[in-house]
């Protein structure tokens, strides 16, 4: 007998979709049965009408524990994560106290954390300017990349230079974990704002212009092809800068890239309209790049969709109080990244839920160490499923809002495809708009080395 049977769905894998019953057993998808087979498992899951996909791994997520869990924290986060239909969250280093620079912190990350998650998480650790000597330590403990900023940062965590960057690049050759880039010119947005006009919308926007993301990757791509260590370029923005993350690829270099469902679907005049709720870094670009920005997820150069998830409290976004460049720059969305994702994929392009399966889940996985245990619906995975049905409609509300701080850009989206069950390793964690799970369910994946 099985724990669970999902009976009766349409499973989606990023190549193609089929009939079958997915039975869970110990946490794994122990079997996947033509439809009609005879099995018994203690639960059932009727999936008729609905489609079973792979969980979504949230490859960029500030969960912000512990530290400065007034904008965010575990509980909170990956409940949200949960409802959304996302099964592994990979938490960044930064916008934590302090950040997780050495595997000393990492545990003590990770005893505060664990005990909170609804779902499965990893580890970004830290690049930093004083911990080269904990970095391989790190990569042996299991984290499945290093996060290191070319642009301006908080004053908790450092900016590198390109040198910095290739001597530790020297350093983590060989251990096959990816060195991860915010990638924009240090340099070029300083000398932005110091000539800007003002404070207004306009002039922030203009102090982040494409140029500065784009040389800082065509920078890191050059250190990675010289040293042949794998690199990950975060939350592209622009076409421009697709297109050279994809050139690389095409010549070889092992590069993987991001975007966020914000540069799929807002531009910059949400940004000029309704101000700083809109306001992250790269910004928002305009429209007709925005839309020329979804040929490099079809073709697959941007393998992975993630939420960038960087909540704040509302009063850092208060424009009028701080500012455009005082207020807080990041935007929150981890509960809707695979909800608008799919919509934007299967009912406005009117491409294959495969297409949401690959970025989603697949993508992810790969290139983040993990894909012996999750990333796709088989046989002797995890068993983290997201039962949806591919026509229900929704809405994002405040009320509708799991993390911390209810204020999020997506408020007022609408769209189709909705979760009614989300399952971790077998557990159910989200059924029918509500989480069901319990903290802790959740656990520590390291990377497979």
């Amino acid at each position: 007998m099985y724990d669970v049977i999902i009976r009766n769905g349409r499973i989606v894998t990023s190549s193609r979709m089929y009939q079958g019953d997915v039975c869970i057993q110990d946490g794994k998808i122990a079997a996947i049965l033509a439809p009609g087979t005879s099995a018994e498992a203690k639960e059932v899951l009727d999936a008729s009408g609905k489609l079973i996909m792979p969980g979504a791994i949230d490859t960029h997520a500030h969960l912000n524990d512990p530290g400065f869990t007034w904008r965010e924290d575990f509980d909170h986060g990956t409940a949200a994560a949960a409802l959304g239909g996302v099964t592994t969250v990979i938490d960044m280093p930064l916008q934590n106290e302090p950040a997780m620079g050495s595997v000393e912190i990492m545990d003590k990350k990770l005893s505060v954390v664990g005990p909170k998650a609804y779902v499965d998480f990893c580890f970004w650790g830290a690049m930093l300017k004083d911990n080269l000597d904990k970095l391989v330590p790190l990569a042996e403990a299991g984290v499945v990349a290093f996060k290191c900023f070319l642009g301006p940062v908080s004053p908790d965590y450092d900016t590198l230079n390109l040198g910095q960057v290739r001597q530790e690049m020297i350093r983590l050759k060989g251990t096959g974990v990816r060195m991860g880039f915010h990638c924009e010119d240090f340099t070029i947005i300083k000398a932005c704002e110091a000539a800007r006009a003002g404070d207004t919308r306009r002039d922030f926007l203009d102090s982040r212009p494409v140029s500065a993301e784009l040389i800082a990757v065509q920078g890191v791509i050059a250190l990675s092809r010289e040293l042949g260590v794998p690199v990950h370029i975060c939350h592209v923005s622009h076409p421009d800068v697709a297109q050279a993350i994809k050139e690389a690829q095409l010549s070889g270099v092992d590069v993987t890239a991001e975007t966020c469902p914000h540069y799929l679907i807002f531009s910059e005049d949400e940004v000029l309209e309704h101000g700083v709720l809109f306001k992250c870094a790269p910004p928002l670009r305009p429209a007709k790049d925005r839309d020329r920005l979804w040929d490099y997820v079809k073709d697959n150069t941007l393998s992975c969709v993630c939420s960038d998830h960087s909540p704040c409290a509302p009063e850092e976004k208060d424009e009028e109080k701080l500012g455009v460049f005082g207020a807080w720059t990041g935007l929150s969305g981890i509960q809707f990244l695979l909800t608008a994702t799919f919509d934007r994929i299967v009912h406005q392009h009117g491409w294959s839920p495969c297409v949401a399966a690959r970025v989603l889940s697949e993508g992810p996985a790969k290139a983040f160490g993990i894909w012996e245990r999750k990333g796709s619906v088989e046989v002797g995975k995890d068993a983290d499923l997201v039962v949806l049905d591919p026509e229900a409609p929704w809405e994002i509300t405040a009320d509708s809002i799991v993390q911390l701080n209810k204020i999020s850009s997506f408020v007022g989206l609408k769209g189709k495809g909705t979760p009614v069950a989300t399952l971790v390793r077998g557990n159910i964690v989200a059924r029918d708009g509500k989480v069901c799970g319990k903290p802790g369910t959740g656990t520590l994946i390291r990377k497979n080395r």
